[in-house]
């Protein structure tokens, strides 16, 4: 059976469409997240890449994927830095796009109202409860100082470092 150019064209349009659709998208879920050149957090940054930016995964290396951003920049990130979901989108703030500055600033106050919640000092109840005991203003003091400290992101990525844990952790033959 002989195929004529038109068929083969059409063959060949087809098999590109399904490869298109077939593509996984991800979302940058992490502040500071870097498009690096090799599936090693310490390789080199092909670019930084902000929380929401759409990510099309080219190939999983296990706890790194293989990603094209929207620049068609190509690189590696960490797993644990991106997420299967779109963000919402009453995050995007209406003004700054898609993915634009407005939904990045969005995410990060949310995320940071919610951690001051979970971490605020004693409501007037249980702060009227602990007087009432008797608790000792030491430890009230103590429970300030904890709450009061921050920590910077080199620290962080010290202790991770350090502690080989997320993108620095070791995996077997030496390789992260």
């Amino acid at each position: 059976m002989k195929v004529s150019r038109s068929m083969a064209a059409v063959l060949a349009l087809l098999l590109f469409a399904v490869t298109v659709m077939a593509e996984e998208k991800r979302w940058v879920s992490s502040e500071g997240t870097a498009l690096k050149a090799e599936a090693s957090a310490t390789s080199d940054n092909v670019a930084d890449v902000l929380v929401g930016t759409e990510l099309t995964v080219l190939e999983s290396g296990g706890r790194w994927l293989k990603v094209r951003i929207a620049s068609g920049k190509e690189g590696w990130v960490y797993a644990g830095r991106v997420s299967d979901t779109a963000p919402a989108a009453e995050v995007t703030g209406g003004d700054g796009g898609l993915f634009g500055d407005s939904m990045q600033k969005s995410q990060i106050n949310t995320a940071k109202a919610d951690s001051a919640r979970s971490i605020r000092g004693l409501s007037p109840e249980a702060d009227a409860y602990a007087k009432g005991r008797g608790t000792p203003e030491k430890y009230k003091k103590a429970v300030d100082a904890i709450l009061a400290r921050k920590v910077s992101d080199n620290e962080l990525k010290t202790f991770l470092k350090e502690g080989k844990i997320g993108e620095y952790a070791q995996v077997q033959g030496g390789k992260q």
